[in-house]
């Protein structure tokens, strides 16, 4: 039976891990999104298919790509990051970065393609019109954050090959859950899956009033 004190160290590092990982995936795939939906290069197209692919790249796959890289033989090895919350982030970020950074290409090109004439024929130039859409484009942008949270709260399969769902250690919510559930704890599977589901409602109403009072 899991104690109080122990379902407190789950929860908040359940917070940790995804809220960091969200972080780190809307800092780098915010701007890359951008940067694609409103710069013409060449090979464009090609990075926005290979952005919208990874909506559904199994996060298992990304579990053992980050496993391989941090393992004692990987590129990474000698960090030590393998098992530990770091390297939970890491995958994390792995899988979030790509979904912010789609869905950020998906409503910039919608906004660009509607401001782009008229913003240069009213005298703007191309810095100011790219602001402006930026702005209009700040909903999308933000439901992108919110959609890279959701996947990353949910997320079981990565963490638990990068974390190893070590008691006291790497257990976050969803790996406490498929534990419970292995060992016929139903009782204590629906209590940490319950506890999951605040936390998503919760962050997901608290970032949906800062949108609804104009902060987004």
């Amino acid at each position: 039976m899991t104690d109080f004190s122990e379902i407190l160290q789950i929860v908040g590092l359940s917070i940790l891990v995804s809220g960091t990982s969200t972080l780190i995936g809307s800092v780098v795939g915010v701007p890359l999104g951008v940067l694609v939906a409103l710069r013409k290069f060449r090979g464009r197209n090609f990075v926005r298919t290979v952005a919208f692919t990874f909506y559904g790249f199994p996060p298992v796959l990304a579990g053992l790509l980050v496993f391989l890289i941090l393992s004692r033989g990987g590129p990474l090895g000698f960090l030590g990051f393998l098992f530990t919350p770091i390297g939970m982030i890491l995958a994390q970020s792995v899988i979030v970065m790509p979904i912010v950074m789609g869905i950020t290409i998906s409503a910039m090109m919608t906004v660009e393609k509607r401001l782009h004439d008229t913003s240069l024929a009213l005298g703007a130039n191309e810095r100011q019109w790219r602001t402006t859409a930026l702005h209009d484009a700040r909903v999308g942008v933000f439901t992108a954050v919110m959609v890279g949270f959701g996947r990353a709260i949910s997320e079981v399969g990565t963490v638990l090959i990068v974390g190893g769902n070590i008691r006291g250690q790497t257990r976050v919510l969803t790996t406490a859950i498929v534990l419970e559930i292995s060992q016929a704890h139903y009782l204590e599977a629906t209590i940490f899956g319950i506890i999951l589901f605040v936390i998503a409602f919760a962050v997901f109403a608290f970032l949906q009033r800062l949108q609804a009072k104009g902060v987004v």
